[in-house]
């Protein structure tokens, strides 16, 4: 029963066992419960991001910085609570100003986060694929990324820049640079539009971890990991893969639960009872239980 005597590992435990495996590239899964992480986890993934457009999706709001930093920490401390593996956070623009963002990365701290990731949008922000962003100066995110390192310096942190569209390539690397020197770990180019703007801020920035987003039906080219590998990054994210699946079978089974009043058509693309328990360990809870408060038959007492 792993759950019950492996004590949980901290925050600045799970921080060291990512920069470990982020020695070599890292496919990064988008989680936004701790069920899609467990089955993340079952899949062989080694590390999780629990990502800010799934989480507020879930919950029904759109992307726009609708959700507080105690909400999205509670939710990291359940999936990091579940799967004991390092999580990588979206914390958007910080939730304010430096002071918001060093109360946000104590609570990520405490919650067993591994890493964070905070943009330079202004608040309200958007999906990072979209049109028209409000564009903070660079210096503001400086001063975020400096009140974290300070406040919680065991996390690794992932500056994200979303200058592209206004500032071009020119923009995003200069930026990236002040974010290194300021205390990032890693850099999110976010929304470049071609292999080649890929390659060029690789080129530009050689030495730097460096994150690629390869979100679906946004303004970036359909690539791989392996292709944006050989490019020269180290972390190949899939943000909202899981939960757009998911929806779009949920979808399917809604409207035909509704046409025909039966999910049989849908059996053969459904767990099952048994692999449902095992994902959740379903047993070993039961067996400690059992044993710890057996049943009596009458007249035994």
């Amino acid at each position: 029963m792993a759950w019950l005597r492996t004590p949980p590992r901290s925050s600045q435990e799970l921080a060291a066992l990512l920069r470990e495996r982020l020695r070599e590239p890292l496919v990064l899964p988008g989680v936004y419960d701790p069920l899609s992480a467990l089955l993340a986890k079952g899949a062989g993934f080694t590390a999780l991001y629990l990502s800010g457009a799934a989480l507020t999706a879930s919950r029904g709001l759109p992307d726009l910085g609708l959700l507080e930093a105690g909400e999205v920490a509670e939710r990291a401390r359940e999936i990091v609570w579940a799967t004991g593996l390092p999580l990588i956070v979206d914390a958007d623009t910080g939730y304010g100003g430096p002071l918001n963002a060093a109360q946000a990365a104590r609570r990520f701290l405490a919650a067993g986060v591994a890493g964070v990731q905070l943009e330079d949008q202004l608040h309200p922000k958007k999906c990072g694929h979209l049109s028209r962003k409000l564009l903070a100066p660079p210096e503001d995110l400086e001063a975020k990324l400096r009140a974290v390192k300070e406040a919680a310096p065991e996390l690794f942190l992932i500056a994200r820049t979303d200058a592209y569209e206004a500032e071009g390539l020119e923009g995003v690397v200069a930026r990236a640079r002040r974010y290194l020197e300021a205390g990032a770990e890693a850099i999110f180019p976010e929304a470049l539009p071609s292999r080649e703007a890929f390659q060029a801020v690789a080129e530009a920035l050689e030495g730097a971890v460096l994150l690629a987003n390869l979100t679906e039906f946004g303004r970036s080219p359909s690539l791989s990991a392996a292709e944006v590998f050989a490019l020269g990054y180290r972390i190949a994210l899939f943000p909202v893969s899981a939960l757009r699946v998911a929806a779009k079978a949920m979808e399917g089974l809604y409207q035909t639960l509704m046409a025909q009043g039966t999910s049989r058509g849908f059996l053969p693309q459904m767990q099952t009872r048994a692999e449902l328990y095992r994902l959740l360990d379903y047993f070993a809870y039961e067996e400690f239980d059992a044993r710890l408060m057996p049943s009596e038959l009458p007249g035994e007492a």
